[in-house]
């Protein structure tokens, strides 16, 4: 009783973990979000809007001056509400520390990594799982501190990544996980009931991806990578992208073929057959892909080739 929750989130994925704490009875009083007009400006990969959910629940909504809240006014907005509090929501900035000092209790941080942290801390550590061809995820709870997934533990779960999963499917089962957690843990953290562990170790970082980084190296990655590469930036992300008659090809969905079926005369990386649906496969270093889903504005021609090349 009387405590006061503040979650801050602005993207699809932490909008299904609020419902879900919603429809279980976790109060929230209050939205902090980025609105659609910056969602180009901030490069926010995966966008939702929050205010019809805000709008639907009677919570009120603040839309920071920047999204790293590094201003004044940010800072004013979260002294003067004294939240004990932050629950988040899918937010891809640092808190700054003057904003983390103003709660009772804290910030929940979200992170996960193919290996206990603090092993894999940084961006995108489920695309770099997939890219990496990883087995498992594990998936942390932790107090926010000023660095980057540093915080002490109170929490994590893990679940499997298999050759089936595609970046759509692993936020599935991390939504899954961390809307389990995120109920069982707010309580608790509450009712000051939790453990929390330090991070021992070594820390690694997983860098920042950008959109150039989608580049498919036919003549140099295994078809094992390239299938790995493909469902690890598919959509919401980007796209992992190829050249071909020098014009940009997204492929969002394709798969191991064969790795008999031999074309001895063709190079790596070309375009050896196209199906009646339009579907086309490619020959790769050691195996055939078949790519099923694709953009591109002119139609794929047999024998033509896929290159490493930059804008």
């Amino acid at each position: 009783m009387g405590n006061k929750i503040c979650m801050i989130g602005c993207v699809e994925s932490g909008y299904e973990t609020i419902v879900y704490l919603l429809n279980n009875h976790i109060k929230i009083d209050y939205f902090v979000s980025i609105e659609l007009s910056k969602v180009k400006q901030y490069k926010i990969s995966g966008y939702k809007d929050f205010a019809p959910l805000a709008q639907q629940y009677n919570i009120p909504i603040y839309y920071p001056h920047q999204y790293d809240m590094n201003t004044d006014e940010d800072y004013l907005f979260f002294k003067k509400n004294c939240f004990d509090l932050i629950v988040q929501g899918g937010w891809q900035r640092l808190i700054p520390s003057s904003i983390l000092n103003t709660l009772r209790i804290g910030a929940i941080g979200l992170h996960g990594s193919s290996n206990f942290l603090p092993k894999g801390r940084g961006r995108s550590p489920l695309n770099w799982s997939l890219i990496e061809g990883k087995k498992r995820f594990i998936m942390h709870l932790f107090i926010m501190k000023a660095g980057a997934d540093d915080g002490d533990i109170f929490d994590y779960e893990q679940f499997d990544i298999n050759k089936f999963d595609t970046i759509k499917t692993l936020y599935y089962k991390n939504s899954i996980v961390t809307k389990r957690m995120l109920l069982s843990n707010i309580p608790k953290l509450l009712n000051n009931e939790v453990i929390f562990k330090k991070q021992i170790g070594e820390p690694s970082y997983y860098p920042k991806r950008n959109e150039q980084d989608g580049l498919i190296k036919f003549q140099e990655w295994s078809i094992d990578k390239i299938y790995d590469f493909v469902r690890a930036l598919s959509s919401p992300y980007p796209g992992a992208f190829t050249y071909i008659n020098n014009q940009k090809i997204f492929i969002w969905q394709a798969q191991i073929f064969d790795r008999t079926i031999k074309y001895k005369d063709s190079k790596y990386g070309e375009v050896v057959e196209k199906f009646e649906d339009n579907n086309f496969i490619i020959n790769c270093l050691d195996g055939l892909l078949l790519v099923i889903n694709y953009e591109s504005v002119k139609p794929i021609e047999v024998k033509t080739l896929c290159l490493d090349l930059y804008e």
